[in-house]
């Protein structure tokens, strides 16, 4: 009843953002209080960390202060791999309600537990990643995230239902329903992966339908990186404002941070996700500002606890006061990571590089691939770019024009030359869920 009261008028303060808002001092109180019952939890329960941690002669008594999660070891995805599929749960299965999966490269997945307390703690950090994105109590939230074993879709369907929001469980795909349903439902907001919501731009503008004369106003977008300059074409192409958001299903799936009204880094909700950045090479902790990998704890799950996990993610922490009030700090949005990385001639390239010089160019489209080969021993890279109708069936001078542009800001940004190809619109095939960049032919 007092959720309904306090989140009753458009734009309110709900009551699951509260934490959102806590004194610097009472935040670590509440760190530290569940950091040591998380280190203690999986000492008793993991062998895996408890073997690590006695290498290091390390007990959980060991953590008397936050800064003394520096001495616990990190957890990497292979761990997962190597402990599949329930090696590394701190609970019996008789308290294990949810499993989710990711793929493998292995052909193992990664598999993931919920506890129906760590249910509720997605629930709400989920409502509270849509509190930030401008959602309430009477918006309609189309979700296009993929239902099952992914994270996503359910994630955001429990968030959406604790905020009080109408829930339309699409799901990914059939993209012809989803415009006909955004359209007809009313949708106030959609999400779902910003490469397909581009392409639901695209199909709209086929159907002949205007998402800006509609009521969607705002996408909640994640699962991939993406850059400014996908944003900017989004929110001007569809007349909404795009946010970014962040999770990981070895921590919990979506719901670890999010951007709120100042689209001005993502706010993690740390007293449930302790951020840490590392030197990526050297392992070393980093101060706030400094760009390094993504490091993440959490602090309250039970089933699965992950300490210290290495989430490859490149980004720094922004501890500065943000202009929306909160006080839990922020992380820039992701735009590479220390894995996708490719060499090219012994340049380091991540695919959002090739994106940001792409969509700075007038004339293209965002639908790229980026394909790799080797021809007599050394590495070559072809980027295809879909361009606009008008340039393609323009004069071939105009072509030439967008190619020079293109290959002049591509070499700006990575300092080498690569090949470049210009097609026709909708010959890159489309993808409903995380877009397939890199095309690997080495």
């Amino acid at each position: 009843m007092l959720t309904e009261l306090w989140n009753d008028a458009e734009g309110g303060f709900h009551p699951a953002s509260a934490p959102d808002f806590l004194p610097k001092t009472a935040l670590v109180q509440v760190q530290l209080r569940r950091l040591r019952a998380v280190v203690s939890l999986a000492y008793d329960n993991v062998a895996l960390f408890r073997a690590r941690m006695e290498e290091r002669g390390l007990t959980p008594d060991s953590i008397q202060r936050l800064d003394d999660i520096q001495q616990l070891p990190f957890t990497v995805k292979a761990d997962l791999r190597d402990t599949y599929p329930f090696g590394l749960f701190a609970t019996p299965m008789s308290d294990v309600v949810r499993l989710h999966a990711s793929s493998g490269t292995t052909g193992k997945p990664i598999v993931v537990a919920y506890t129906r307390e760590d249910v509720g703690v997605w629930s709400e950090v989920m409502a509270r990643t849509l509190a930030c994105c401008g959602l309430h109590r009477g918006d309609i939230l189309q979700n296009a995230f993929g239902y099952g074993l992914f994270t996503g879709g359910l994630g955001a369907h429990y968030g959406a239902e604790a905020l009080g929001a109408t829930v339309v469980p699409i799901s990914g795909g059939n993209s012809d329903r989803q415009i006909m349903l955004i359209r007809d439902f009313g949708v106030s907001a959609l999400c779902c992966t910003p490469s397909y919501f581009t392409y639901l731009i695209e199909r709209a503008a086929e159907l002949g339908v205007d998402l800006r004369a509609l009521p969607l106003r705002a996408g909640i977008f994640g699962a991939e990186p993406w850059t400014d300059g996908m944003r900017d074409h989004i929110e001007a192409a569809a007349g909404i404002k795009a946010y970014d958001i962040y999770g990981l299903s070895e921590i919990i799936g979506p719901g670890v941070a999010s951007e709120c009204s100042a689209q001005e880094g993502l706010h993690i909700f740390e007293d449930h996700f302790y951020p840490e950045i590392i030197d990526p090479e050297t392992g070393e902790a980093l101060p706030d500002g400094e760009e390094g990998e993504l490091v993440l704890t959490t602090l309250s799950k039970k089933a699965m606890p992950m300490i210290r996990y290495r989430t490859r993610d490149i980004t720094s922490l922004i501890s500065e006061p943000c202009e929306c009030g909160r006080t839990i700090r922020r992380m820039r949005r992701i735009g590479r990571r220390s894995d996708d990385m490719f060499i090219i001639r012994g340049v380091n390239v991540f695919p959002s590089q090739v994106e940001a010089a792409l969509l700075a160019v007038e004339g293209t489209l965002p639908h790229y691939q980026i394909i790799l080969t080797r021809d007599q021993g050394l590495d070559q890279m072809t980027v295809e770019v879909e361009v606009t109708p008008e340039v393609f069936s323009d004069k071939i001078r105009a072509l030439e024009d967008v190619r020079a542009r293109l290959a002049k800001a591509i070499e700006h940004i990575l300092g080498i030359r690569v090949g470049l190809r210009l097609v026709e619109p909708r010959s890159i095939a489309r993808s409903e869920g995380k877009a397939k960049r890199v095309i690997d032919r080495r």
